[in-house]
């Protein structure tokens, strides 16, 4: 579970456009304006960008690659933690030398020595996931209105949001909530005004460029255009969500019949 990450990436004014695949080279060219900051006394923050996008969360997965390949047992570092633009490094300040540098100044200067070191080249772009949707009406109460602002029918909406694979770049709000895209540009909608005190479990909703499935009934104030049957987040499974990293979520849609049938308990 992702215990920290970068809220202030997550409603950018302009939502990302669609992006090519991006290389190795492009990965290692953002290295050149990587800093890495301590947050608390257990953990460093690499910041690897300030935008949502495919070429930056490969980078942000290629830099957790590298560091978790170098970890040691009795080393300082205990957990790497992937968000959209950033790699938290959390450590044990008892496992550094107790003589010269401070634990995260230590810290610092290992994962600086890793990062002049060449990126892993990540060839695995995640499993094709078709996730069902049943899109408009009770389950997608927002769909209308982003078919107005968007100057689209509702049925455009649909084929555009559920047309193209979206690549899930992090977990983030709350346990085994999947933030996807990028989403097609013509889906260019910002939060809701007002936020709801209850967004259902399974919503799926749309944002700044990104799209997300709500796991657990909550407030909320992106814009529901569908809710899925599924159950993606098991507290009692290992792992606890369904979906990985880099999957690519393609989204089925399906009728309120078929919704009822697929649907799935939650605890």
């Amino acid at each position: 579970m992702n215990r920290l990450a970068d809220a202030a990436t997550l409603d950018p004014d302009t939502p990302p456009p669609p992006t090519t695949t991006p290389s190795a080279a492009d990965s290692r060219g953002m290295l050149d304006h990587v800093c890495i900051e301590p947050v608390g006394d257990r953990c460093l923050l690499i910041r690897v960008g300030d935008t949502v996008d495919l070429a930056t969360n490969r980078a942000v997965h290629a830099i957790t690659a590298l560091i978790n390949a170098s970890l040691d047992a009795d080393g300082p570092v205990v957990e790497v933690v992937p968000a959209f633009t950033t790699v938290a490094v959390h450590y044990q300040p008892s496992r550094c030398p107790r003589d010269g540098d401070l634990p995260s100044v230590h810290v610092t200067r290992q994962i600086e020595a890793l990062l002049r070191q060449d990126l892993p080249t990540l060839t695995d772009e995640g499993r094709l996931i078709e996730i069902p949707a049943c899109y408009g009406g009770d389950y997608g109460p927002d769909l209308e209105e982003v078919a107005r602002q968007c100057g689209l029918a509702e049925q455009e909406v649909i084929a555009l949001h559920s047309g193209t694979p979206l690549t899930l770049y992090a977990f983030f709000f709350s346990p085994g909530n999947p933030f996807a895209g990028p989403l097609d540009p013509r889906l260019n909608v910002k939060r809701r005004a007002s936020p709801r005190t209850r967004v259902e479990a399974g919503s799926v909703a749309i944002a700044n460029g990104l799209s997300s499935i709500y796991q657990s009934a909550s407030p909320g104030g992106w814009n529901v255009i569908a809710r899925t049957p599924w159950n993606l987040f098991q507290v009692h499974q290992q792992p606890p969500t369904r979906l990985r990293l880099g999957d690519q979520l393609r989204f089925k849609p399906i009728s309120p019949d078929e919704f009822r049938h697929l649907l799935e308990p939650r605890p």
